[in-house]
């Protein structure tokens, strides 16, 4: 059985040209811990996680400690850091070579890839356009639900 037999059409994409706020935003609304990013025309560009934008923003906290400041004032810095960055682009966390799938792959390879990777999701991708996503629990649902 093949991937384009269980991937999700549906997929949260976002345009390369737009702000870590506007990603912030897609994040929240679609809660997915990643974005697919885009061109203008649908191309795959690469993916977005949450956890990069946290990342991006996050104060080191052993520096914070060693600092002698407060956890507290780390948290402010967090948020002043976010506010400062929001309307900055986000392609500088863009990963640009992430692993994907292809509608004609065999689900028991990426099934196998997402377990030894630790993967939840991947973009499903076909002649460079993004054409859906695959998950572990599409998977599931495939294999053990019949």
């Amino acid at each position: 059985m093949k991937i384009r037999d269980i991937m999700t059409h549906s997929v949260p994409r976002i345009p390369v040209n737009c702000t870590i706020r506007e990603a912030a935003e897609e994040i929240s609304i679609t809660q997915c811990s990643d974005l697919v990013v885009v061109d203008d025309d649908n191309n795959f560009i690469g993916v977005l996680s949450e956890g990069d934008l946290i990342r991006h923003t996050l104060p080191n906290l052993q520096e914070v400690i060693s600092s002698g400041d407060t956890l507290s004032n780390a948290y402010e810095m967090f948020v002043d850091e976010g506010k400062a960055n929001a309307n900055k682009s986000f392609e500088d966390l863009v990963i640009t070579a992430p692993i994907i799938a292809n509608p004609d792959d065999e689900i028991l390879r990426i099934a196998s890839l997402m377990v030894t990777r630790q993967i939840r999701r991947l973009p499903v991708i076909d002649k460079g356009k993004v054409v859906g996503s695959v998950s572990r629990a599409d998977i599931c649902r495939k294999v053990m639900a019949g």
